[in-house]
């Protein structure tokens, strides 16, 4: 059974950090083979949540939530173990995600980038491209955004 939680950095112990950076690395780094700065500050600031999902003792989903100068919301690195992909964590991390940005800022417009061949998934989620496309680390994304 999946479980899903949530943290700000200074609230995650050094075990289930090490796991969300793991998890992160094996998805973004090893799998989609993109050698870039995954440590990129923003993890550790004082808004920043962080939103994962269990599996028993393993961590197979992640996300995290961080406030943007303008006050939007920007989900970013949204990744799911290979082995729990077409089971529906996603959405469940996505509600989530979304849960915790109306916690902290009910009325901000959440944005994220996604991933070309996820945008569709994202559309679903009540999200809409908000930008031309680009790439990112070798790979084509979309600027999304939903609500204001």
């Amino acid at each position: 059974m999946v479980r899903l939680q949530r943290a700000r950095f200074l609230e995650l112990d050094a075990p289930t950090l090490h796991d969300l950076v793991r998890l992160r690395i094996d998805v973004f780094v090893v799998e989609q083979q993109c050698p870039y700065e995954e440590l990129d500050g923003r993890d550790t600031e004082p808004d920043t949540v962080h939103v994962w999902a269990r599996d028993g003792g393993a961590v197979v989903a992640y996300l995290r939530v961080v406030a943007e100068p303008d006050g939007q919301r920007r989900i970013g690195r949204v990744c799911v173990s290979t082995s729990h992909r077409g089971r529906g964590v996603a959405a469940e991390l996505m509600a989530a995600g979304l849960a915790a940005c109306r916690d902290h800022a009910p009325e901000a417009a959440v944005v994220l980038d996604a991933q070309v061949y996820l945008v569709g998934w994202y559309e679903r989620l009540g999200f809409a491209v908000d930008g031309d496309e680009f790439v990112e680390d070798g790979i084509p994304h979309r600027p999304m955004r939903r609500g204001s």
